[in-house]
């Protein structure tokens, strides 16, 4: 069984990981591109990924280098080991 502190570590990942690759999750479930039951599902999709150290360093890379480059640059694509690449990548404007 999934305990509550891993499921908010997760949902905090899959959070950052649509803020960082260009989406927000609130308007797209308010829009209907993303039920409330996909949103779960990427959730506990990403708690049984063991790369949850690496996203924690990939996406703190990503929010500094954010903050180096130039307003307007396109956001960051998930990377290759992200279970929600496929996810993020179709909800990006």
């Amino acid at each position: 069984m999934i305990g509550l502190t891993r499921l908010d570590r997760h949902a905090t990942l899959v959070g950052r990981m649509a803020e960082t690759t260009g989406i927000d999750m609130a308007d797209a479930l308010v829009t209907g591109r993303l039920s409330g039951p996909s949103l779960r599902g990427a959730v506990l999709r990403c708690c049984g990924c063991d790369k949850a150290e690496a996203c924690q360093g990939w996406l703190d890379a990503q929010e500094r280098g954010r903050q180096e480059r130039q307003a307007g640059a396109a956001p960051a694509t998930a990377p290759d080991y992200c279970r929600n690449r496929d996810l993020m990548a179709r909800l990006r404007p």
